[in-house]
Order: C-alpha cells, then structure tokens, then sequence
C-alpha cells in the first residue's frame, strides 16, 4: 500500500485542503478544518474480501440514454406505514439510508422492531456498541418479536424464527429465515459475514463505531467514517442488497463525521423528539427515491414504538373547555393534515423588560405578529410577556398556524375561552390581512373527522369549495380584526 498523507477536511461542507487554515474558503466556517490521513490506495485485505461478496464484474462502460432500462425501482415493504411513508413507499433495493438522532430517542429500537417484522427477508444487524445478549434482551421487550431460538454459531450470533412457516426465499433453499446479530467493528470481517450469509438486508449500528484496514486512525475519526461509508455504498450500489447506517449527531444537532457522509447516502433520516414527550418524529432530510416532505410520528411505550395513524387526536388536550389561551390549529405537517394544539400565556412584564419565548415555534414570527397585534389590531402588548407553546412537543413551521397564534394570545390577554369546537387556520400579513393557504380541503376535512363545528379560513381560499356538503361551518375572514370579533365578539 502507498504511504499515507495528511490532508484537512471541513467537517461542515467537506471541502479538502493540503494545509490547515482557520476559515473553510468554501463554506466560510471557522476551525472547522479536521485533519485526516488519506491512504495511498484501498488495502489489497478489503478489496479481497469485497470481491468476494460482489464476484467479478465487468468493467463500466458508457450507455446511451436510451439504452438504460429505467423499470420502477423495487422496494422492500418494511411491515411500518410511517417509515415506509417517508422512504417514499418502502426502502429501494440497494440504496443506501442513513438513520440519525440523539442518544436514547429510540433509533436503534425503530430499526430493530422493523426488522423483526420481516419475516421473509434475511437480515443482518451489526452491532458496533452493544453484545447480542443486549440487543436480545431489547428485541424480547418489543411487541413483535417472535419467539426466538439459537443458532449455532457461538455467542456472537443468533437468529428468530418465525411460527408460522411462509414459503422460502428462492436463494437460500433448506435455510430458516429470520434476524442475524452480528458484533464486529471490523470492515473486513463485515464483508466475509456478508459474503457466507448473502443477506437482503445490512443494519449497521452505528457507523461511528465501523473500521477499516485502510486507514490508520481510530474509529469515528473523519476519514474512518468517509471511507467506510464509501465502501459501503459501494457494496449496496453493485450487489443490489440495501444497507441501513445508524449514525450518531453532533451537540449542535447535526450528524457526526464528514458533510460528504450525507452527499453519499441516498436518504438521510432524522429521528427527532424531546425524551420528557412520548412522541417520536421521522423526518427525511434527503431522498433520491421519494418526497422530504413526508414525516411519521410514532408513540414510545415501553413495548417499543407505537405508528400513530391519526396523530390529531393525540395532540389535543382532553377537557379544554373553558380554558384560556388555547386555540386548535389545522395544519399541514408533510403531506399530512394535523390537528395542533397553540398554548399562549400572557401576564404582565414581572421585571420590567418584557419576554418573548416561544417552544415549537419561530420565535421572530412570534415577535411580528405581536406587532401585526399593536399596530392593526390595537392590542397593547409591549409591557406584557408572552409565551406560546405547540402542545406535545412538536415544532411546526406550516405558515397557517399564525391565526391560532394570534388567537391564543388574545384568548390569554382578555382571559376569554375560544369555543372548543372551533379551530382556525390561516397566514397573517403585515397589513393584518388573511392570506390563503396551501390545500385547504385537506385542512376542513381534518378537522370534520374529529368533530369540529366551526372553522375560521381565509375568504380568498374558498374558491371551489364545495360548502353544502360540509358538516362544519366554515366562517371566511379578510383580516385579523374580523377573527377577533367572530372569536370574541
């Protein structure tokens, strides 16, 4: 193997440089420039044991355009409408997926609990940071887990069997089907598992923890993580097996390693939630084979992550009749309509200077349309402080929240209760005008469903809208002035 030779990465952007500077001349970031060492060339151990699991291939060649076959991609039903939802229709053969999120919010159990219900694919999950003994005493916490049995294959490896027998995989006649859980680090030892058990499926967890041969620096280092992840996604790119990273973030909240680790993968996944709620978001970040709009929220139990198929129900307070300083929201997370409870508080500036703090919500939009409030509106504000919360640990950025914010605020200032079978939904301007928002039908069926009378839209939003049909009585309004009097009268 060529001598080895040092170079600096950004850990923001990526960009490399022969030597240290202090300010990245691409992204502008400061002491952001890691210094890796870059091997001469990928050691003659890993490509051996990669030829191994791919065989010999004929070299690349250029194709004309119209001589690709550009079929439908194939995907894996993952047993989860939530994550399939936000794969885009379930996990593509061969791609490459990237899971982050901090430490004890449930990433490694979404994977586990997903694969035990794939009980017709072969999966192998290495595991860099628990034994086998740890992650089976999580799998027989889960709801899913079938009753497991040993192999034998020594402390490192075991495998569930499902009770109910389905009909074999055509490549692996006369073998049980199930899960393989596999504790190794090593890169090397990675690709001869895969190559003696061909699974469907690879889980590593995480790839902080995965090394290889090829470069001499310790585990989770830059380069570790940039070469591991560029073998592996060549694997998954030449053998048609999908892998599954699980990767650790960062105190500032983003993923650990090198900016080029999220450019390689072909969907990057966040999985987010505060641990004093019960609620768990699935976000995607990137996705070559679907749309980054799409979100699932599922409910941490003690038997694993519950899918929530109808999240509004979950969000709205119980008894909130009579309350003050509470206005429902229809809005529009993803693809998905939500029904979002806004708490305000209000109360007179206790040390002179008033605060403005919002959870869940931007807290400049909160400041403009406390302004909107004062200037159109006539409400005075400046010596008050003011607090808005979105119930249930969400944070929401749908431009249609800012009538209930406004709506919770007044409700707080005047102590006045907001009828609870009434929700809102609308974009407040700076000249205090009501803006229409996005699919609006969505938003008025939502909340139908769950057994609201009245909602309060935009006037200009209601254009080819069927009204006669409708169970709730959709009020429109112009400005903000009008929903202050058609709330409070």
């Amino acid at each position: 193997m060529a001598k080895d030779k040092t170079m600096y990465v950004c850990s923001e952007c990526g960009q490399e440089a022969t030597k240290w500077v202090g300010k990245c001349p691409t992204c502008g970031q400061w002491n952001t420039m890691k210094e890796i060492r870059v091997g001469g060339g990928q050691s003659k151990n890993q490509n051996s044991k990669f030829k191994m699991v791919l065989g010999e291939t004929p070299q690349n060649r250029p194709i004309a355009v119209h001589e690709i076959q550009a079929d439908a991609e194939v995907r894996i039903d993952m047993g989860d409408q939530e994550l399939n939802r936000v794969l885009g229709g379930g996990l593509v053969e061969g791609s490459l997926v990237l899971l982050g999120g901090e430490p004890g919010i449930g990433k490694s159990t979404l994977i586990l609990q997903t694969v035990l219900r794939l009980q017709d694919k072969k999966i192998l999950y290495v595991s860099g940071e628990e034994s086998a003994r740890q992650i089976k005493l999580r799998a027989d916490r889960l709801q899913t887990l079938p009753q497991p049995s040993l192999v034998g294959r020594g402390q490192d490896v075991f495998t569930t069997e499902p009770q109910s027998v389905s009909t074999p995989h055509p490549t692996r006649e006369g073998k049980g089907e199930g899960l393989l859980i596999l504790c190794e680090t090593s890169l090397e030892a990675i690709y001869e598992h895969i190559a003696e058990e061909q699974p469907d499926l690879v889980v590593i967890d995480s790839i902080q923890t995965i090394q290889t041969e090829g470069v001499e620096s310790s585990p989770g280092s830059l380069s570790q993580i940039r070469e591991c992840a560029a073998s592996l996604l060549k694997f998954a790119k030449s053998g048609g097996c999908s892998v599954i990273l699980i990767g650790h973030i960062t105190k500032e909240g983003t993923l650990a390693g090198p900016k080029v680790l999220e450019h390689i993968v072909d969907c990057v996944l966040q999985f987010e939630g505060d641990q004093h709620y019960m609620y768990r978001i699935l976000r995607a970040q990137k996705n070559r084979f679907g749309s980054t709009s799409e979100l699932g929220i599922y409910e941490m139990l003690q038997g694993g992550l519950r899918q929530v198929s109808n999240p509004s129900e979950l969000l709205l307070t119980e008894g909130r009749e009579g309350l003050s300083g509470i206005a429902i929201c229809s809005a529009i997370e993803g693809v998905r309509p939500l029904l979002i409870e806004t708490q305000a508080l209000v109360s007179t500036a206790a040390y002179g200077t008033p605060q403005r703090s919002a959870t869940g919500f931007d807290n400049r939009r909160l400041g403009m349309l406390l302004a909107v409030l004062e200037k159109r509106v006539g409400f005075k504000l400046a010596q008050k402080d003011v607090f808005l919360n979105i119930a249930g640990g969400l944070r929401v950025t749908d431009p249609a929240m800012d009538l209930s914010v406004i709506a919770a605020v007044l409700s707080s200032n005047v102590d006045a209760a907001i009828d609870a079978d009434t929700c809102l939904c609308g974009e407040v301007g700076l000249s205090g005008e009501i803006r229409p928002v996005s699919r609006l039908e969505q938003r008025i069926a939502e909340a139908e469903k769950l057994g609201f009378r009245r909602m309060l839209v935009p006037a200009q939003g209601l254009k080819g809208i069927n009204r006669k049909d409708l169970k709730l009585d959709l009020v429109p309004v112009h400005r903000v002035a009008e929903a202050v009097r058609e709330l409070f009268g």
